[in-house]
């Protein structure tokens, strides 16, 4: 009951990310109908493109035979009679045997991307339940491969009676043939079978693989609480992520205060906004060190005064650069103008200081 609650709350669209997992532990959508049509598609091939070269062995065999009193039994002759057959035969079946496995590849490859996991060699001891045995036995797998095995067998022997049948006679007929001639016979035949087949398992793999990415899809499906788990994972928790972004501001409210004494002058709004910029001659255009609100904004105007820094007072101006300047970058172009009359207002106040001190 447990088991059928839990399937039943999973009714979320898995996420990529369970997708992929799911592929990283080797649970992917696979049909084994998939695999069989394309080994015997390109056993099909193999037998309409290679059975002219296959049969070309025939000759030298059948003078191997017949000219066995000839050969030489000491060790090198054996020695390169079995290199010389070896050859033969690699020329003549090589070809074939790549094409079978090359076929046996693409009937997993067409299906899902390459899985590199050791996750089925672990020992899973629920595969050895009685209930998930029973599970297996009845459950829609088991009847799905049973009714495919059932429409296998009647459409296989439907294809075979349609292709046969009308060649009963000549079937019949091969006993008085020449053995060669029953070989091309049999051979055309067998193609003419196997064509068939490929045919009637092509709908049969089609609809398999359709099943069991529909199947493998439901045990991907995902409940809302696995889909609120997995986004935590993902993008943190929301207040752990709070707490980051608290630290993150006192590291950079703790980097501006003590930026402030190296300022030039602030601008202030006079008391909601602040903003501390730093200017030294041979600069490009000066730079904020430093900006804040409210209470910030009362922390840098202190810091200011405390170490005689100039402040002046510009209220939209103060807003602007605010809105508009980061920490530690230069003041934008537009404010290039503003900025300049008040830091040659307050140079010359300096000068003027340092003139009445001399």
């Amino acid at each position: 009951m447990a088991d059928e609650s839990d399937s039943s709350d999973k009714t979320q669209d898995p996420t990529q990310k369970r997708l992929d997992d799911a592929h990283d532990r080797g649970d992917v959508a696979k049909s084994q109908e998939v695999n069989t049509w394309f080994m015997i598609a390109g056993a099909t091939l193999v037998l309409s493109t290679f059975s002219g070269s296959i049969g070309g062995i025939e000759m030298p065999l059948r003078n191997l035979i017949a000219n066995s009193w000839m050969l030489h039994t000491d060790g090198p002759s054996l020695l390169g009679l079995a290199q010389s057959l070896e050859y033969m035969l690699f020329a003549a079946l090589g070809m074939p045997f790549l094409m079978l496995a090359l076929a046996a590849i693409a009937g997993n490859m067409v299906q899902h991307r390459l899985v590199w996991s050791g996750e089925s060699l672990k020992p899973n001891f629920s595969k050895v339940s009685p209930a998930s045995g029973a599970k297996r036995i009845f459950g829609k797998q088991a009847a799905a491969n049973f009714a495919k095995g059932i429409f296998k067998l009647v459409a296989l022997g439907a294809v075979m009676a349609a292709v046969l049948w009308p060649e009963r006679h000549r079937l019949e007929s091969l006993v008085r043939f020449d053995p060669d001639a029953i070989l091309g016979v049999t051979t055309g035949l067998t193609k003419h079978l196997m064509g068939a087949v490929v045919v009637m398992l092509a709908a049969v793999a089609i609809a398999d693989y359709v099943f069991q990415y529909r199947q493998w899809y439901e045990r991907q499906k995902m409940s809302l609480t696995e889909m609120k788990q997995e986004f935590k994972q993902s993008e943190g928790d929301p207040h752990i992520k709070g707490r980051l972004r608290q630290l993150r501001h006192a590291r950079m409210k703790k980097r501006m205060m003590t930026a402030v004494p190296k300022a030039s002058v602030i601008i202030t709004n006079p008391t909601h906004y602040a903003v501390a910029l730093s200017y030294e001659r041979g600069m490009t255009a000066p730079i904020c060190v430093a900006k804040g609100v409210d209470l910030i904004a009362l922390k840098i105007r202190e810091i200011a005064k405390k170490h005689d820094i100039p402040i002046v007072e510009n209220v939209p101006l103060a807003r602007a650069l605010h809105a508009t300047v980061e920490i530690d970058h230069e003041i934008p172009v537009e404010h290039y103008h503003a900025v300049a009359e008040v830091i040659g207002y307050v140079m010359g106040l300096k000068r003027g200081l340092a003139g009445r001190r001399a």
